[in-house]
């Protein structure tokens, strides 16, 4: 055995040192003819031990002085190609996974472009498209003595997976598109599934195999970023082979088991957003959650807990993985009752993105999906109590949003605990979000919610004027033919539209009579009353001076009004009245109002609306022109109402045309222009009626924010109030642009800010971000400099803060954009040196 050695050892020393000093073509080939013997799948193949040898320890010298010679002048020896194609087929048939080591050793060796560089890289891409890949990958899976193995498959782990790297930065824009990541992992992908296959056929032949060397590639290309290429591929073959297949799914379950635990993580999520559904997660994984610590740790805490990038179907496919399988279904209940600790803690709601609220509800119903009754029936005391506490933690919210999450899982959670008592309802907002929710809730089978409904229904209501056409009406009624005689289908309805309620009462005339009238409510004059609410704003925009006279009677009058009958839209009635008060005589009302937003036995609803008021009010005094459009607007034609600048018998003349009117209609129309712009309303200007009482909204509602009251506490657990205040005093910032009040409003504005920066409620930061912005708006960008430059800088830092770790993606994006009006405003100020 070892003179055969010793002369495959001497054959190839001789060939090698032919390969590099000859310049005969004819030779050249017949050395490679001669070494091409040692190959498996030659013509004429030497010995099976003298080509086991070759491959050990002289197939890469061998390769190296091929790539050594490569040069055109080499390849021209030989006529015909035939020199080139000897030389690749060492490359090609050779061990694979020397060919790949010694073809990139010799592309990262290459100092530029050049000839040598793109031949190899060539000869790479043949090397991929042949399927060498799967050669290489499926050599690592058989079993192996040699004792520098482990070094080798950490080289060729390296060199396989960051391939397009190593290319890329070589052949810079000559690159070949094999090589994009893009092309190149979801062809890795590919030749992973060949070498499985060969895995499988092998372990049917009753051969040892082993995966790990797959299952290492699998996890440094999904730790790379790259999942969706190599799994887009992997994962819909491996559906298709595990069904059925006891024998593929348990090479499944060892590649993600052997997956290094690094990367477990990356695998697994990748795996759970790609597979199609959780039986398909199921024959793929198997029972990794129970077998495999990090892998438990990953998907019952780390998907669900510490991020929030599933999507609704990722989920499903998780927490369904999770319900699948009888050793599995430990872990779902675990699951559920951290999502409900988690869902029911007040500093979670407080501290968490409103994004990770919604995920975690979502996950909190569909593991309540999966629960059977007997498993509901064991944590049914620990659900209620769950509920409780976060439906209560999250109606205190001050987001809406917030709030609708903690009423649609009560109601899910109410009816799957007590499905035979009185269902829970919440009113809230019927959108995408609340019906996505809805639809993740356990549905009636549909035979047993068909039957229950028919069962349910009044059978002289359920009988439906198309059954009845369709024959199930009485005979009693068959027999009345001359029913179908009197039928009037034929007549055009008459149109009553236009037709307005005949009411038993006027509606009052002036403003003194609507107060008697909402004070003074009885239960018989119930028409009065809601005349008198529907005529009062008209009223008070026709008589402005006797509104004055009774201004803050008014405006309490309407403050304490409560709906004693069902009139259609109320609150918008009382409201719009109490806006026309303030915006009649604001000085006294705004007065009147500010001070009763701190006075005791006040609802919080009163104080919101008066918060609501002061803002339209303002809205409406600061609108440019508001005086002179008024009476154009209210006598555009007969069916608009009076302007109230008009009594009732002007109206009719100012509907008589003017003659001044006549003769300019008639001199347009006899007038040729060549040619005519387009006509331009020139925008409405007046004063700014809101610059004068501007402190008397403003002032009043920030000097008290911190004294709580016996009911009211602005700084405790009245919070909602406090965010609208905020959002409040920033709009009335915003209005008072322009105004002498702006500056000292600016200032004690950014003081408030200041106080409440670090307030724990989103939508109060939202309100601070929000009046920080309406003071770089409206307060002249000198006196900000001048006045305010601490205030600005320390506004600065605590806005860049806010914009970098803030949890609540909206005060992150408030923060940005008044960062970007201060840095607007100094680059205004402060100009760069030329």
């Amino acid at each position: 055995m070892e003179p055969a050695r010793s002369a495959v050892g001497l054959s190839v020393r001789e060939a090698v040192h032919t390969l590099q000093s000859s310049e005969d073509g004819d030779r050249v080939l017949s050395v490679l003819g001669s070494l091409r013997r040692y190959l498996r799948g030659a013509a004429e193949p030497a010995l099976p031990d003298e080509q086991e040898e070759f491959a050990a320890k002289h197939f890469a010298t061998v390769l190296r002085c091929l790539v050594g010679r490569l040069s055109p002048r080499w390849l021209q020896l030989s006529p015909g190609g035939r020199l080139e194609q000897l030389w690749g087929s060492f490359f090609l048939e050779g061990p694979a996974d020397q060919a790949f080591l010694v073809l990139m050793e010799a592309i990262e060796g290459t100092a530029g472009p050049s000839f040598h560089l793109m031949k190899m890289a060539q000869l790479l891409s043949r090397f991929l498209s042949e399927g060498r890949m799967a050669a290489l990958m499926e050599e690592q899976c058989r079993p192996q003595t040699k004792p520098g193995f482990p070094l080798l498959q950490e080289t060729l782990l390296s060199k396989v997976v960051s391939l397009p790297d190593h290319l890329g930065n070589r052949l810079h824009q000559d690159n070949l598109a094999q090589f994009f990541p893009q092309n190149y992992f979801p062809l890795l992908g590919e030749e992973a599934v060949r070498v499985l296959q060969a895995v499988v056929d092998s372990l049917r032949g009753g051969l040892h195999c082993s995966v790990s060397f797959v299952s290492r590639v699998l996890g440094k290309v999904c730790i790379q970023g790259r999942h969706k290429e190599i799994l887009g591929r992997l994962v819909p073959q491996l559906t298709a082979l595990t069904q059925g297949s006891c024998l593929w799914q348990r090479v499944c379950w060892r590649l993600v088991e052997q997956v290094p635990d690094g990367a477990m993580e990356a695998v697994l999520a990748g795996l759970v957003e790609d597979a199609p559904g959780p039986e398909v997660l199921s024959r793929l994984l198997g029972n990794l959650v129970v077998k495999n610590k990090k892998a438990q740790f990953v998907m019952t805490r780390k998907l669900l807990f510490l991020q929030y990038r599933c999507t609704t179907r990722m989920l499903q496919s998780l927490l369904g993985y999770l319900a699948m399988d009888n050793q599995r279904r430990p872990l779902l209940i675990q699951v559920l009752r951290e999502l409900l600790e988690t869902w029911g803690s007040r500093s979670a709601v407080r501290h968490t993105p409103l994004a990770q609220q919604r995920y975690i509800s979502m996950a909190v119903l569909i593991c309540l999906a999966h629960l059977g009754e007997p498993e509901l029936q064991n944590s049914r005391e620990e659900l209620l109590a769950s509920m409780m506490a976060g439906v209560k933690c999250r109606l205190d919210s001050s987001l809406p949003a917030v709030r609708r999450l903690g009423m649609i899982v009560a109601e899910v959670i109410s009816a799957r605990i007590h499905p035979e008592g009185p269902p829970l309802r919440f009113q809230y907002e019927d959108d995408e979000l609340s019906r996505e929710m809805l639809a993740l809730a356990p549905p009636r089978p549909a035979g047993d919610s068909s039957l229950e409904a028919g069962s349910s229904l009044d059978p002289g209501v359920a009988e439906t004027p198309a059954e009845i056409v369709e024959g199930s009406v009485p005979a009693a009624g068959l027999q009345g033919s001359d029913s179908e005689l009197d039928s009037d289908d034929e007549f055009v309805p008459y149109d009553m539209s236009g037709d307005k309620e005949l009411k038993s009462s006027k509606a009052p005339q002036y403003v003194r009579d609507c107060m008697e009238a909402l004070t003074t409510f009885e239960g018989q004059d119930m028409e009065r009353w809601e005349a008198a609410l529907q005529a009062l704003e008209g009223l008070i925009h026709r008589n402005p001076e006797a509104t004055r006279e009774v201004s803050v009677e008014l405006a309490k009058v309407l403050l304490h009004l409560e709906e004693r009958t069902c009139v259609a839209g109320f609150e918008k009635l009382r409201q719009r009245a109490l806006v026309a008060v303030t915006v009649t005589d604001p000085a006294r009302v705004a007065e009147h109002l500010t001070s009763q937003f701190y006075a005791l036995n006040y609802s919080l609803r009163q104080r919101m609306d008066i918060l609501d008021v002061l803002t339209l009010a303002a809205q409406e005094l600061s609108r440019p022109g508001r005086l002179g459009r008024s009476p154009q607007h209210s006598s555009l034609g007969p069916g608009t109402q009076c302007s109230p600048a008009l009594t009732p018998s002007q109206s009719g003349s100012a509907m008589a045309p003017d003659w001044r009117v006549v003769v300019e209609n008639r001199i347009r129309s006899k007038t040729r222009r060549f040619s005519k712009g387009a006509p331009r309303q020139e925008p409405a200007g007046g004063p700014n009626e809101f610059a004068s009482v501007a402190g008397c909204f403003f002032f009043p509602l920030i000097q008290h924010f911190d004294r709580p009251l016996v009911t009211f506490d602005l700084l405790g657990d009245d919070q909602l109030v406090l965010g609208r205040l905020t959002h409040t005093l920033g709009a009335l910032m915003y209005l008072a642009v322009n105004t002498t009040v702006a500056v000292p409003m600016g200032k004690a504005l950014l003081e408030f800010v200041w106080a409440l920066r670090f307030h724990v409620d989103t939508y109060v930061r939202q309100g601070l971000l929000s009046a920080v912005s309406s003071v770089l708006l409206s307060v002249p960008a000198e006196r900000l400099l001048e006045d305010l430059p601490d205030e600005l800088l320390e506004a600065r830092s605590w806005l860049a803060d806010v914009a970098e770790k803030d949890v609540d993606e909206d005060c992150r994006v408030l923060a940005v954009r008044a960062l970007l009006l201060l840095e607007r405003l100094r680059d205004r100020l402060l100009p760069l040196p030329s």
